[in-house]
């Protein structure tokens, strides 16, 4: 699965010891989130579902500042 590189940072900010509990915390948050922040969450969270747990536990997130 590819993600862009603000996906990858919000999956580390959320980021949890498995993809379920990722998922979870980041829908947990969208209230708290603006309009734009809350579609990327949305779009991340659907390229998660799609993901099967051993690959979101192979998978290898690293956050990248500008």
């Amino acid at each position: 699965m590819n993600f862009s590189v603000e996906e990858e940072n919000l999956i580390c900010m959320y980021h949890t010891s498995d993809r379920r509990r990722t998922m979870a915390r980041m829908l947990t948050a969208l209230p708290d989130m603006d309009t734009e922040m809350r579609r990327l969450a949305n779009s991340t969270v659907a390229k998660l579902e799609c993901m099967a747990d051993a690959d979101f536990d192979g998978q290898r997130f690293d956050f990248t500042s500008e």
